[in-house]
């Protein structure tokens, strides 16, 4: 850590930003607080003031920091929604937006230990408030009365304690917490809003008779969302319908991923806009929202951003987005709405085990090996923009891509109905296991 902080410092010098301030946010886990304070002593030494949030914060917090604050960049020590024994630091430059690989290869090329400038004065540490700025933020741009609607809050354990269930009182909302303690442990699961971990909140929104289900991930840079009929909302869903009522009152082009539902694009052709689609990662979605000046930005793994915010992920403001959202029309109901006029989706994806080393392999082979039809349907064009997508003939699809934080290859699959999903998805298996 005070390697990479070194390293830090000494690309903030090359791109101009010698001895400006700089923020180091942590998130919840046992080891971050400690961490952060020694990155930020080795860029005190290395002269530049350096801004700690007063306890362990959401990862959005501190991307709004850099820009409201006139800041250098930030550093991060966050694991996100992986296990509590992993930790790592994220490096995030002074327009707010997530790094893009130049920027994080400049700072691998620096890497040495640490050492203070002898040319530099060293730098003061002050500990400042970044939530109500930022939440300030969020009810200007989300300007809303939540007044009558009902939320359960599942924090996960995790930074959006105290952060993400406040904003939404501020706002009105009623809200009930669950999982809104500190535990290092996170309850003894990854603070991972998926399916699988959001049971126990669709229980508690049956429960309280809630509106609505809110979680977020442990740096709280992402959003799931839970809804008293269908329990867990897909994501895609979620960005779909999400879209449509930002498109109510506003206008813009979408930004998606490959594995991100065609549904948004549908949604938007239906209201005269634009999609237009990145590789997987929201450093992509980020560049392309910027250049696109697009209402809304996202993934299917719950990282959501909109115009007018920092272009990084924010399960915070998406928190009170969501709730806006449902105040005006239940999810329930415009996601039915939204189906039943633009037809079925249904996505899922699998994994297959894939040494590092062979990623780059398994991708120029599936050049040779993608057949001209997959599951009885006949492959339309092939879009390699992220690995490999098929598109079919019958509006279905499958992506064939590395992992970027696992060694595996993932294989994802939308059609109209489940049954073909599966069918897609043995076709993409059987299509990737001999080549690894």
């Amino acid at each position: 850590m005070r390697a990479v902080a070194q390293a830090t410092a000494d690309h903030l010098a090359d791109v101009g930003h010698a001895g400006e301030t700089v923020a180091v946010g942590y998130d919840a886990r046992p080891t971050s607080r400690e961490f952060a304070e020694e990155i930020a002593d080795v860029l005190a030494a290395n002269g530049h003031d350096v801004v700690l949030p007063e306890r362990d914060c959401p990862t959005p917090l501190v991307a709004h920091a850099i820009t409201e604050r006139d800041l250098a960049g930030a550093l991060v020590v966050t694991a996100s929604h992986n296990p509590p024994e992993y930790n790592g630091v994220k490096f995030i430059p002074d327009d707010g937006a997530p790094a893009l690989p130049h920027v994080t290869e400049s700072i691998e090329t620096h890497l040495r230990p640490p050492e203070a400038d002898p040319d530099a004065e060293r730098g003061r540490i002050e500990e400042v408030d970044l939530v109500t700025p930022h939440a300030e933020h969020c009810r200007d741009l989300v300007e809303t009365d939540l007044d009558g609607l009902s939320v359960v809050y599942d924090a996960m354990h995790g930074s959006g304690r105290g952060v993400t269930d406040a904003l939404l009182e501020s706002a009105g909302a009623d809200v009930e917490r669950h999982r809104c303690e500190r535990d290092a442990d996170f309850g003894g699961t990854p603070p991972e809003p998926d399916y699988a971990n959001l049971q126990a909140l669709a229980l508690a929104v049956q429960e309280h008779d809630a509106d609505l289900g809110i979680a977020n991930d442990g740096d709280a840079d992402r959003i799931a969302v839970v809804t008293p009929a269908r329990g867990f909302l897909d994501e895609n869903l979620f960005f779909a319908a999400t879209y449509d009522y930002l498109l109510e009152e506003r206008s813009g082009p979408a930004i998606r991923t490959v594995s991100t539902s065609f549904l948004v694009d549908r949604v938007t052709a239906a209201r005269g806009e634009e999609t237009y689609e990145t590789a997987v990662g929201f450093k992509w979605v980020a560049e392309e929202m910027g250049e696109r000046d697009a209402l809304m930005g996202g993934e299917e793994s719950g990282g959501f951003s909109i115009r007018g915010h920092v272009r990084e992920k924010d399960g915070v403001l998406m928190a009170l987005v969501a709730a806006a959202a449902a105040s005006e029309e239940s999810y329930d109901r415009r996601v039915d709405r939204l189906l039943a006029e633009h037809g079925e989706v249904h996505q899922s994806k699998i994994s297959v085990d894939c040494p590092e080393d062979r990623k780059a392999a398994v991708v120029a082979d599936l050049a040779d090996a993608l057949p001209d039809e997959i599951a009885g349907v006949d492959v339309e064009r092939v879009n390699d923009a992220d690995g490999f997508k098929a598109l079919l003939e019958d509006g279905s699809w499958l992506l064939v891509r590395p992992s970027g934080t696992e060694p595996k290859m993932r294989v994802y699959a939308e059609a109209s109905s489940e049954a073909r999903v599966e069918e897609l998805l043995a076709a993409g298996r059987d299509l990737v296991e001999p080549l690894v």
